[in-house]
C-alpha cells in the first residue's frame, strides 16, 4: 500500500507566502495526495525552548507503576443530575463516541489540571478556540481570535479578539479574561501550558477591550500556531475571570449545575453528566450569531458523548442509529457494521477506509530503566519486530509500516527520503526484521539461551513489560502482536492495559517499563516539533511530572542541534543538514521504535445527519475528538430522516 492513498484532504496552499515573506527556501512541491501542511499566516512555523534541564535519573529497575488515578482534583462518587431534562427527537440529536473511554471524574471542568479530560464534548462543544488550524489550505482559521500578528522581531504578539463574544452566562469575553487565563497558567507550572506560558510569556497587556499584547521572552514565529491554533488535538483556552478569579486552579473543579458551570463561550451548554455519558444542549442566545460570526445556530438541538465498552458494542449502538460518530474501530468490525447499517461510511469508499492520524505510532521505552538504557539493547528489541507482521494482524492491511516517527506527510517524507539518500538507514538499519541481529546483541551483552527458549543473564529472565491505553484498540492490538514476536525471539514478554488517567501519569512521572503509544506527535510540516519531544530541556527526575520526554532520553548535542533548528525560519535551508545530524545521534541511541503509520477507521453515520467529511468531499477533519470539531458542527446538516 502507498503513502499515496492515505490522503486526507487536497491541498490548496501550503505556506509558500508565508517561507517566501521569511526569505526562505520554497517549500517542495506537494502532491493532491498527501495530507495538508500546517502554518500561520502572519508568520513562520518557530521553535519552543524547553524549561531548564533537570539530571535525568540513573537506570534504575521499573518505577512501580501508579495503581489508581492520583487527581489533583478528588472524583466524587456520583454525578449530580439536573432535573426535568426535556426531551429531544433523535433526529435532532448528534450522538458522538468518547474517544478515551470511560471519564474517571465526570464533574472536573477544569481544563488545564493533570488530567483533566476534553474528549468527551468539552473542547467539542462548549470551549471554542482561538484559532484553528486549516489543513485544507495550511492556514489558520479564526475563531474567537480576530487575528494574531508579531513584530517583525517575532518577540511581542498582537491578539484581536472577535467583537460581541459573550460567556455562557451572558458576560462580555474581553482582553481581561484573556490576560488573566495567560497570568494564572504562568503562575503555576503544573497546569496544562503553564510550563509553556512560563517559558515564552515575558509580560502580557489589555491594549483595549479587544486587543491583548503578548511579549515574549525571545523570538518565537511559532507562538500563535504551537498555542492557540488547534494545531493538533486541542490548544490553550481562555477563561473567564469572574468565574475563575479567587479560584485555586488546582483544586478548582469548574462544575456546578447551580450556577450554571462550567461557563464557556460554545454554542451549547453541559446539561448532564455521568461516566459514560455527557449531554448539551444549544444554548439559542449563544453570541456568534448576532455578533454575526455565523449566519445560524449549529442544527443539532442536543448532542451526547457516549461510551459503552469494547468495540463490538459501540459498533452495534451505530448499527442500531444510536451513535453518529463512532471511535476507531477494527477492519472487521467495520465491515460487519457496514453489513448491518450501509448509511455508515468511512473516509473512504474502499480500502483501507481510514484516514492517517498525524500521531505515528510508537513503540517507547523508559530509558532509565535497565536493561533499556543500553542503547544496543533497545537495538536488539528493534530487530525483533517484524513491522510487516503488524500491519497484516493487529490493522488488517489498514496502514503501512514506519520508517520514523513523523506521519507519512509529504513535507516530512522529503525529509526521510533525504535520511535515505545521505545513507543514514543503511548505517543505522531500523527496517530490517532479522532475530539473528537480536541473538548476537544479547549474546553479546553476556544473556544466554535456557532450555526453556527464554534468555538470561545471571539467573535473571530476560522480561518485558508493555502497557496500553485501556481506551485504545489500536494499540493493544500492536502491543498484542509485539509479544507474541519478543516471545518467539526469546524474551519473556507481556502487556496490560491501564486507565488513560493512569496510563498519561505514568508516562509523565517515569513510571513505566515499555509503552505502546503516540508521543512523538508534533511535527506535520517541519521536524522541530517532533524532534523537540525528545529535548533534554523537558527532563525531571523519575516521579516528578515531565511536560515532554517522558522517555527520560538525554543526550545534549542533539538537543542543541534541536534547538538550532528551533530558530530557523520554516524552510531555512540550514535545517536539512542540522535535522540530519540529529537524526544520526537519534537513531544511534533508538530511545522509541517507530512501528506504524497511525489509521483512523471512523464511521460516520448518514442516517440522520449528512455533510461529514470525506475523501470524496474532504471539506474538514474528520478527527470527532479535536476542537476542530466546532467547524464539523456548524456544517452538519439533517436528512430529514425520522
Amino acid at each position: 500500500m502507498s503513502y499515496k492513498r492515505w490522503s486526507l484532504i487536497p491541498i490548496i496552499a501550503m505556506v509558500a507566502t508565508v517561507i517566501a515573506a521569511c526569505g526562505g527556501a520554497p517549500p517542495q512541491a506537494q502532491p493532491t495526495t498527501a495530507p495538508a501542511a500546517a502554518a500561520p499566516t502572519t508568520a513562520p512555523a518557530a521553535p519552543t525552548a524547553a524549561p531548564a534541564p533537570t539530571k535525568a535519573a540513573e537506570a534504575t529497575k521499573a518505577p512501580e507503576p501508579t495503581k489508581a488515578a492520583e487527581p489533583t482534583v478528588a472524583p466524587t462518587t456520583a454525578a449530580a443530575q439536573p432535573a426535568n431534562i426535556p426531551d429531544v427527537a433523535r433526529n435532532q440529536t448528534l450522538i458522538f463516541d468518547i474517544d478515551g473511554g470511560r471519564v474517571t471524574d465526570p464533574e472536573l471542568w477544569n481544563p488545564f489540571v493533570p488530567g483533566n479530560r476534553r474528549d468527551h464534548g468539552f473542547h467539542q462543544a462548549i470551549m471554542e478556540p482561538l484559532f484553528i488550524l486549516n489543513y485544507q489550505n495550511g492556514k489558520i482559521d479564526p475563531w474567537l481570535g480576530e487575528s494574531m500578528t508579531a513584530n517583525d522581531k517575532l518577540d511581542v504578539w498582537t491578539l484581536k479578539l472577535r467583537k460581541g463574544i459573550k460567556w455562557s452566562d451572558g458576560e462580555p469575553m474581553t482582553a481581561d479574561d484573556v490576560v488573566f487565563t495567560i497570568n494564572l497558567l504562568k503562575s503555576k507550572a503544573e497546569l496544562s501550558n503553564g510550563a509553556d506560558m512560563q517559558q515564552w510569556v515575558k509580560d502580557v497587556k489589555k491594549v483595549d477591550d479587544l486587543t491583548t499584547e503578548f511579549t515574549l521572552t525571545e523570538p518565537n514565529p511559532r507562538f500563535q500556531l504551537d498555542y492557540f491554533s488547534v494545531k493538533i488535538w486541542g490548544g490553550v483556552n481562555i477563561v473567564p475571570e469572574h468565574i475563575w478569579k479567587d479560584k485555586d486552579p488546582l483544586t478548582f473543579k469548574n462544575y456546578d449545575p447551580a450556577k450554571g458551570w462550567p461557563v464557556f463561550t460554545g454554542p451549547y451548554k453541559l446539561v448532564s453528566v455521568s461516566p459514560t455519558e455527557f449531554v448539551y444542549d444549544r444554548d439559542d442566545k449563544w453570541w456568534g450569531v448576532a455578533a454575526g460570526f455565523k449566519s445560524r445556530l449549529p442544527n443539532p438541538k442536543r448532542l451526547i458523548w457516549t461510551w459503552a465498552g469494547p468495540e463490538e458494542s459501540r459498533a452495534a449502538l451505530m448499527a442500531d442509529n444510536k451513535l453518529d460518530s463512532l471511535m476507531d474501530i477494527t477492519l472487521g468490525a467495520y465491515e460487519a457494521l457496514k453489513a448491518k447499517n450501509p448509511n455508515a461510511i468511512a473516509w473512504y469508499k474502499d480500502l483501507p477506509y481510514a484516514t492517517l492520524d498525524p500521531c505515528s505510532r510508537t513503540f517507547e521505552f523508559n530509558t532509565t530503566v535497565a536493561p533499556w538504557d543500553d542503547p544496543e539493547m533497545r537495538w536488539a528489541i528493534n530487530y525483533a519486530i517484524d513491522r510487516d507482521q503488524i500491519v497484516q494482524i493487529a490493522y488488517e492491511g489498514t496502514t503501512v509500516k514506519s520508517r520514523h516517527f513523523f506521519p507519512a506527510y509529504a513535507p516530512l517524507n522529503r525529509l526521510t527520503d533525504l535520511m535515505d539518500k545521505e545513507g543514514l538507514y543503511k548505517k543505522y538499519p531500523l527496517e530490517t526484521h532479522d532475530v539473528k541481529k537480536t541473538e548476537e546483541i544479547l549474546t553479546k551483552k553476556g544473556y544466554a539461551k535456557g532450555a526453556d527458549g527464554y534468555w538470561a543473564k545471571d539467573g535473571k529472565p530476560l522480561t518485558l513489560k508493555i502497557t496500553t491505553h485501556e481506551a485504545f484498540i489500536e494499540k493493544q492490538r500492536i502491543a498484542q502482536v509485539l509479544v507474541e514476536q519478543f516471545q518467539a525471539a526469546g524474551i519473556n514478554a507481556t502487556t496490560n492495559n491501564e486507565a488513560g488517567t493512569v496510563w498519561f501519569d505514568n508516562f509523565n512521572r517515569g513510571k513505566f517499563e515499555t509503552r505502546m503509544a503516540w508521543q512523538t506527535c508534533g511535527s506535520i510540516n517541519e521536524p522541530w516539533a517532533s524532534l523537540n519531544t525528545f529535548n533534554s530541556s523537558w527532563l525531571k527526575p523519575v516521579g516528578e511530572l515531565a511536560s515532554q520526554n517522558g522517555w527520560r532520553w538525554k543526550n545534549e548535542e542533539y538537543s542543541k542541534l534541536v534547538d538550532q533548528i528551533g530558530t530557523l525560519p520554516l524552510g531555512d535551508p540550514k535545517i536539512d543538514e542540522l535535522f540530519l545530524k540529529a537524526m544520526d545521534i537519534w537513531m544511534k541511541d533508538l530511545p522509541v521504535i517507530p512501528i506504524t503509520q497511525a489509521k483512523k477507521l471512523i464511521p460516520l453515520n448518514t442516517t440522520y445527519w449528512k455533510g461529514w467529511p470525506t475523501a470524496d468531499d474532504p471539506w474538514n477533519s474528520p478527527w470527532t475528538w479535536w476542537q476542530s470539531t466546532h467547524v464539523l458542527i456548524h456544517a452538519i446538516e439533517p436528512t430529514g430522516a425520522q
